[in-house]
């Protein structure tokens, strides 16, 4: 077995570790969430003027499942971004290193902005569209199945998606994307958020133009932060090289 055998099989390892300890925290988080779960439960219907109604007996304890499974994928998101940052640490430098552990607390918080924005800001919206819609011609009624899934679909992909930024700054630090790669690939970038947003959004005009409008914009935001961070990288490979 030679010298580069030998270095991929100690980063499949280390890989494996990593992961291993992501699982472990998700696990953990999970519980933890489930502790909890009928608060969040109780926070999320709060403003339904109806009861949700029950088609089986083990709808209630999917729900509770599938409430604690996303508050425990949002807990393990520090853990799983910290252990991604010790994977790639190595082939870091000090001030590489520096950087980039910084933005790990982004990566949380901004989870955390677009569940809420999908569910304080868009779900109200789309929900309210959809109940005029149906108007008097239709008795409303929710099952505790339809409803979450619903709420979960419409504000699930946010928390993901508002944490662009932070990943494009990862990466523009790091030298593998740069301002100018991400003005290129705007028209594919466009299509990719536009088709994103139909499949995360009921099927009508309205809801699909207040997610994709968001995304838009994040996207551009995304650009400028990237422009800032590489100006600064170039400016920092600047400094160093006249030094040496």
């Amino acid at each position: 077995m030679d010298k580069r055998e030998i270095a991929f099989l100690e980063h499949l390892e280390e890989l494996r570790k990593r992961i291993i300890i992501t699982l472990i925290a998700f696990i953990v988080s999970l519980i933890i969430s489930f502790l909890f779960v009928k608060d969040i439960h109780e926070f999320l219907i709060k403003d339904l003027d109806d009861k949700l109604a029950l088609l089986g007996p083990g709808d209630i304890l999917w729900i509770y499942m599938v409430i604690a499974g996303v508050a425990a994928i949002a807990l393990t998101i520090p853990t799983a971004a910290y252990q991604a940052w010790k994977f790639v640490k190595p082939a870091l430098s000090k001030d590489e290193q520096k950087a980039t552990l910084a933005f790990i607390p982004g990566l949380f918080f901004l989870f955390l902005f677009g569940i809420a924005f999908g569910y304080f800001v868009l779900f109200p919206l789309v929900l309210s569209f959809l109940k005029n819609l149906a108007g008097d011609q239709f008795e409303t009624f929710f099952t505790v199945d339809k409803y979450f899934k619903f709420v979960i679909n419409l504000t699930l992909p946010f928390g993901f998606l508002f944490e662009m930024p932070a990943v494009i700054m990862f990466l523009t630090r790091l030298g593998i994307v740069n301002p100018l790669k991400l003005v290129k690939a705007r028209k594919m970038s466009y299509f990719a958020l536009i088709v994103i947003s139909i499949l995360i959004t009921p099927p009508d005009f309205i809801s699909d133009i207040l997610v994709i409008v968001p995304l838009l914009i994040l996207y551009e935001f995304s650009i400028t932060l990237s422009k800032i961070v590489y100006q600064k990288r170039m400016n920092i490979e600047q400094t160093s090289a006249i030094s040496n």
